[in-house]
């Protein structure tokens, strides 16, 4: 399984995307490069992706999302798989915000928030964005931007995301969403476990797990091990052959494909290490389900 792109970061610093970025924010208007039917994303930022044109399909541990032409989704920070439809061009403008910005937001409008505005915080990797006709609007007034010979102010783009954060907050039409924004205030960095829990099955690096959890590697390393009491790297071979052995149970999976599924690099490697733990090796403990 080839390394999984950080989205993110690629996208920063192609020059042939057409974006804006103010600091950490990063505002694109993209049209799908990749011809692969299949590729593998992370991104340390949370981001937004409304769809222009097309269909794609967004896969994670925890649920799979079909994005098409009109829809919005939230995307938290963390890797998905995702599923090209080849029928339309796919065209999305996605906004990439940080934890920060979102948070200085919420502070901003606190005084505003009722409970009826927001509702419990799903663990869900994804959240469709329910439209009105104010968000209709608002995506409308930005695809003119990227439309335009001119750039706008950082000022203004600054302006445009907060808008877009304080309607789904006071709108009223989105409340898990609104709820995980002020989940927000409540932590510094992102939980650990819970970034460990929805990604370790991905080919992610260390350094890769760390900057998910906006953490230096040696942070990482070391409230890893105090949360957990082992290290990432046997953490993380111990987590995949569990899920491996889960996998294995639907007949309709073959076994190279649970191993890509479960972030092993090569299938000889994942037979051994599986028949180190359960003694067997994947096809025959499939046989024994």
């Amino acid at each position: 399984m080839t390394p999984m792109m950080n989205m993110y970061d690629t996208i920063r610093a192609n020059l042939h995307f057409n974006k804006f970025a103010v600091g950490e924010l990063l505002f694109v208007e993209y049209k799908c490069p990749i011809e692969e039917e299949t590729a593998g994303v992370w991104t340390p930022m949370d981001y937004f992706v409304h769809v222009l044109s097309g269909r794609k399909t967004w896969r994670t541990t925890d649920g799979t999302w079909i994005a098409e032409k009109g829809q919005t989704l939230f995307f938290k920070k963390g890797a998905a798989i995702l599923y090209q439809d080849f029928k339309d061009d796919f065209c999305v403008l996605v906004f990439f915000v940080s934890d920060g910005f979102i948070r200085d937001v919420v502070r901003e409008v606190s005084g505003q928030l009722s409970a009826r505005q927001t509702g419990a915080v799903l663990r869900q990797g994804a959240i469709l964005v329910n439209g009105d006709v104010t968000l209709t609007a608002y995506f409308q007034s930005m695809l003119t931007y990227f439309t335009g010979t001119a750039k706008p102010a950082e000022t203004l783009l600054r302006l445009k995301l907060k808008e877009l954060i304080v309607s789904i907050l006071l709108g009223g039409n989105n409340p898990e969403l609104a709820a995980y924004f002020q989940s927000l205030l409540k932590s510094g960095a992102p939980p650990l476990a819970q970034i460990m829990e929805a990604n370790f099955c991905y080919n992610l690096a260390l350094e890769d797990f760390a900057k998910l959890s906006h953490r230096s590697l040696s942070t990482f390393k070391r409230e890893f091990r105090k949360y957990y009491n082992q290290s990432p790297g046997k953490w993380l071979l111990q987590k995949r052959l569990e899920y491996s052995a889960l996998l294995l149970k639907n007949p309709a999976v073959n076994v190279s494909q649970v191993a890509l599924d479960c972030g092993f690099e090569d299938l000889s490697h994942f037979s051994r290490v599986f028949k180190d733990k359960f003694g067997v090796s994947p096809a025959h403990y499939r046989k024994g389900c």
